[in-house]
């Protein structure tokens, strides 16, 4: 459970019911709970392998150095069943939910996995954190549309494409951010990082470009899907909340400002869920 930080899905899984709901597709107590299942085996086995694949690294940075592989409380093999356990859970509700859910799960899965390589390949690995993360919006679109559509098109029409790029920024300025703290560690061993090439300031200018970014498509997003009164409180208030997040960071309070950005997908979350059953319950 300490290795895959099992309980940060409950601040992506948010994201896979907003989909699902902004696709403005039907779907089942049953699918919402496949939602689940699948996001908790995708977060599963994407972490596990993101420990794996970083043990080299993680056993001598001084901020990974407890992490349960490197003291060895978990063995490779365990973190290898893992892997296997996660992405079993998660093909296996794929499945279960439609066709283009399955079809387009491993081009998911690979996007998570491939996570740990990106920061040995470009400075850029915040992105595609974020872009895992914005997935998720993109899987819970899939599995709501993919059972009534009638063509790969109509389901991918069907995502929420702006609520998509909104969480990929926030997560990759928050990750930016996150990073400050391994600025001198990246340098010395080669590893990309927005804060390795640009310095701290430069690693905050850019965070705050993705958050603003961010927050101009969270309500832009109120409009452009029809999102009542409940919603645009909500999206106000992640706005608040991201802008005391980047105060945060600019105070130098890294921990705190990271911290504080995990009530984000509770707070917006929760506004467009509630906020599109209680339109759903006046229509009944």
């Amino acid at each position: 459970m300490r290795l895959v930080r099992i309980e940060h899905t409950i601040f992506s899984l948010p994201f896979a019911y907003v989909g699902a709901l902004l696709s403005r597709y039907p779907f089942t107590l049953a699918d919402a709970i496949l939602m689940a299942a699948a996001v908790v085996g995708l977060r599963m086995a994407g972490m596990a392998y993101n420990n794996i694949a970083d043990l080299d690294i993680d056993r001598l940075n001084p901020r990974t150095a407890k992490r349960p592989l490197v003291v060895g409380a978990v063995s490779l093999r365990e973190a290898w069943a893992l892997v296997a356990a996660g992405s079993a859970i998660y093909f296996a509700s794929a499945a279960l939910l439609n066709t283009y859910a399955l079809l387009l799960s491993p081009l998911v899965l690979a996007i998570a996995l491939t996570y740990p390589h990106a920061k040995r390949l470009h400075p850029l690995p915040h992105l595609h954190l974020g872009i895992v993360l914005g997935s998720v919006v993109f899987g819970g679109a899939v599995a709501a549309s993919g059972d009534e559509a009638s063509s790969l098109g109509e389901v991918l029409r069907s995502v929420p494409w702006l609520y998509v790029a909104a969480v990929s920024l926030w997560v990759a300025g928050f990750d930016t951010i996150y990073s400050i703290m391994d600025i001198d560690f990246d340098r010395s061993h080669g590893l990309g990082s927005i804060p390795a090439l640009l310095g701290p300031k430069g690693a905050l200018a850019a965070s705050l470009a993705m958050h603003a970014a961010a927050v101009a498509l969270f309500i832009a997003g109120v409009e452009a899907y029809g999102l009542g009164a409940i919603a645009t409180v909500s999206t106000a208030l992640t706005a608040l909340v991201i802008i005391l997040v980047q105060a945060m960071a600019w105070l130098g309070r890294v921990k705190e400002s990271f911290n504080l950005n995990l009530a984000v997908p509770i707070i917006i979350g929760a506004g467009i869920i509630v906020d599109m059953l209680h339109h759903m319950i006046r229509l009944l």
